[in-house]
């Protein structure tokens, strides 16, 4: 929102002499103030001047000699000029000798040969304008000799506003003077109620075929309008400084009242309508082009101006070009119209651009105003176009209800933390424009009908917060008692958990729960994914329901930009459905290892990380907690390289290489290794527990065995660690041999055993009976046999 702090004050003339007191202002009352720039750059010594005679210069083509008045007591000044457009009669502004314009210093001179005493001037050479074609040519009755920045308004700034969407009343210029009047206690001179003198008493009927959709809808037939006229400077540089840029008079008088009051009107051809005006929504297969030229398939959700044979206008949106405003417009239809919200809102999304009157419209505009700003409409146009202006046609169904608010003082004070007494309550009500009673501390305020953002208590508190100034609300630190608080050494922090993935060379990354329907199909055979009603892009439509897809993603990423080792992990919420819960969410860790383990360097050969460098990282993070891995499937993983991970028998996660199909997809050219595991199962810790360290000697026993092929190695040393006696502190598989002097069925397995006492040192026969027992023990429920050999 950008407006004139000239036209500002016209309406609210603050004491706030300078314009950053009055920005300053604005922004602690809620009203950002982004920026306050000057309309033009600083000059002095520049009139309003007459050209009163011009002859060709006797030593150059393209020079004239000027004889210009620059005062109606002085004598003519000769000015040597090269504009193209210099011409007898015509006033421009003029420099005289001593005046400092920017980058030019202006002094008498000659040039080729003949005296110059000043400078006519260019938009550009006064700072106005980037380009100029010639001299700024003024209005015929621009006083002579009065000085040009306070005939042009050139001390004036300019003020753009960075509004929140919720302060639709103050997209206009009355708006601000309001906001300014309250935060100021200024007096406000209030919109002038106009005289439209009514000449005639033709109308074009109107049918509101949808009241719900538009609940009042004026209308006036005006006719025999000049368009030829052009508008008042004062009018032309009011809408350049707020950003918009002249048209013709009819146009430039709506825009003005979009600007000055924050109502959108439109003005239509009168001779381009045929029969009635209907206020409808689009009927299938309707089009329109619209003003900006675009030509929009209308759908049966716009809502639409027509007569009975087209569509006009885009209703709070755009008028159409066929029945548009132009050079040959004698006669005009007026409309001054209120579009519920709800109806006008994404309208502009779905176009693919932005009007001021959709912008304004989707946030609500004042519709207790809109006949009286129809009124001041006509009168500008009859004032300077002229034409003779029909009565008013207004519709009018069921427009918003304003409920009165509730507000108690005691609310208030708690809120905002300060003192507020009744009386200042009841005046910063008062200048704020509102309607209230008050029952001791207790208020009621009805809303205006243009404050759209006023439904609840806190609202109203807000209000007074502005007005009182967030600047002058004293900042009351809090004061609390400091105790340490007790850490549970059985828990660990999510915190701690990433720490331990980074001392072990992995990098966090972070991605959005909202991903590609494809990964969940690809890796994790998920066809019903929870899908997003409204997705913010096509390849997020879906929840995730596992970490893999985001991962890979990274990875893609990180090889394109030539990094050929990638350690990652990230931990988030994955979510699924089932049958007992619509929506259910898990804590996942996840992470992947591509390329080799480590960095390169001199001192190691380069490997590629497998399975078991992954193995040892989950390993690590469980610490002393007994964990186990079981051959698994998993659709993302290799079938023959996956494991499950089982903790107090319950399945926990995953880890594995990811399956070859996958590796070709995604164009990986090394093994990729990933796991995922559920959070809530890292984060308890073991305890640890001191025990006596042996003074004695251990002894290492070493046993083959023979056993069939499905037997798993983790099977048989649960067995062993079920049976053992507490001598034996260690048992551990070293080898596994299938080959030559094997069964086809059979395989070796070579299990280290380490054995040691705290009280003594164990014999060989001590020995031998514990080794004895296990193996035993294997006999008996495996069937193996001890290899020889």
């Amino acid at each position: 929102m950008k407006f004139s702090e000239n036209w500002l004050r016209t309406f609210v003339n603050p004491s706030l002499s300078s314009s950053e007191q009055l920005a300053h202002a604005l922004t602690m009352a809620g009203i950002e103030v982004e920026n306050v720039e000057s309309v033009a750059a600083t000059f002095d010594k520049v009139v309003v001047a007459e050209v009163y005679s011009v002859e060709n210069h006797p030593s150059a083509d393209r020079l004239k000699v000027c004889q210009v008045k620059v005062d109606q007591q002085a004598d003519l000044l000769q000015i040597v000029c090269g504009a193209p457009n210099v011409s007898v009669g015509m006033r421009v502004p003029c420099a005289l000798v001593g005046a400092s314009l920017p980058g030019i210093q202006i002094k008498s001179a000659k040039l080729r040969g003949i005296e110059s005493a000043g400078m006519l001037c260019s938009a550009k050479e006064l700072g106005l304008a980037e380009v100029a074609d010639g001299l700024l040519v003024l209005p015929e009755d621009a006083p002579i000799g009065k000085d040009f920045r306070d005939y042009f308004a050139l001390d004036d700034r300019i003020f753009t506003l960075s509004l929140t969407p919720n302060r639709a009343d103050c997209l206009s210029v009355l708006g601000i003077a309001r906001e300014v009047a309250a935060i100021t206690a200024s007096e406000l001179i209030p919109l002038a109620s106009p005289e439209v003198s009514i000449d005639i008493q033709e109308v074009l009927d109107v049918h509101v075929m949808t009241p719900e959709a538009c609940p009042l809808y004026c209308g006036r037939v005006i006719k025999g309008i000049d368009i030829s006229t052009k508008i008042p400077l004062w009018m032309t540089q009011r809408l350049e400084r707020s950003g918009v840029r002249s048209i013709n008079p009819i146009v430039d008088i709506t825009n003005y009242i979009l600007v000055e009051t924050g109502q959108p009107l439109h003005a239509f051809d009168l001779n381009k309508v045929e029969g009635v005006i209907q206020v409808r929504y689009a009927r299938p297969n309707e089009k329109i082009t619209l003003l900006n030229d675009d030509i929009v398939e209308l759908t049966s959700d716009m809502l639409i101006i027509a007569d009975d044979d087209k569509p006009l206008a885009l209703a709070g949106i755009m008028g159409g070009l066929d029945s548009s405003v132009t050079d040959d417009t004698i006669d005009i239809f007026l409309e001054s119209a209120f579009f519920m919200p709800s109806i006008i809102s994404g309208k502009s999304f779905q176009l693919g651009f932005v009007s001021d009157s959709a912008y304004r419209f989707e946030r609500g505009v004042d519709f207790a105003a809109t006949r009286h700003f129809i009124d001041r409409a006509s009168h500008l146009i009859q004032t300077i176009c002229g034409g003779q202006a029909g009565p008013i046609v207004e519709r009018c169904y069921q427009l918003p209800a304003r409920s009165p608010i509730k507000i108690r003082r005691a609310r208030v004070q708690r809120i905002l933390g300060i003192e507020f007494d009744a009386q200042k309550i009841k005046t910063y009500f008062q200048r704020l424009g509102f309607k209230f009673s008050g029952v001791d501390d207790n208020f009621s305020v009805m809303p205006p009908s243009y404050r759209f953002d006023l439904t609840i208590e806190e609202d109203l508190v807000e209000e007074l917060a502005r007005i009182y100034g967030y600047d002058q609300i004293p900042a009351h630190y809090p004061l609390t008692r400091m105790a340490m608080l007790p850490v549970t050494e059985n828990v660990r922090s999510v915190e701690q958990i990433k720490q331990s993935l980074v001392n072990r060379d992995y990098q966090e990354v972070i991605n959005y729960a909202f991903v590609d329907a494809n990964w969940e199909l690809d890796f994790a055979d998920n066809h019903t994914p929870i899908k997003l009603i409204n997705p913010i892009a096509s390849q997020m439509s879906v929840m995730r329901s596992t970490l893999i897809g985001g991962l890979i993603a990274n990875l893609q990423f990180n090889l394109n930009r030539k990094q050929s080792r990638v350690r990652i992990f990230e931990i988030g919420c994955c979510f699924t459905r089932s049958p007992e819960i619509d929506c259910a969410q898990t804590e996942k860790l996840a992470g992947l290892i591509y390329g080799d383990i480590a960095p390169e360097q001199w001192g190691m050969p380069a490997k590629s990380a497998d399975f078991y460098d992954i193995k040892g990282d989950i390993e690590s993070l469980f610490g002393n907690s007994t964990i186990l891995f079981k051959k698994f499937s998993h659709p993302a993983l290799h079938p023959g390289k996956s494991a499950q991970i089982i903790i107090a028998d319950n399945s926990i996660g995953w880890l594995g290489e990811l399956h070859p199909k996958w590796q070709k997809k995604f164009d990986l050219q090394k093994n990729t290794v990933l796991f995922e595991i559920n959070l809530e199962y890292l984060l308890p810790q073991a305890i640890h527990v001191t025990k006596d360290v042996s003074k004695f000697p251990p002894v290492q026993r070493d046993i083959a065995i023979i056993v069939d092929n499905n037997v798993n190695v983790q099977t048989l040393l649960s067995c062993m660690d079920a049976e053992k006696s507490s001598r034996v502190i260690d048992i551990a598989l070293f080898d596994i041999y299938r080959g030559k002097g094997m069964e086809n069925n059979k395989k070796s397995l070579a299990f280290r055993i380490l054995l040691q006492d705290t009280e003594k040192t164990l014999t060989d026969i001590e020995v031998d009976s514990e080794v004895f027992k296990l193996i035993r023990v294997l006999e008996d429920q495996f069937c193996a046999t001890l290899r020889n050999g």
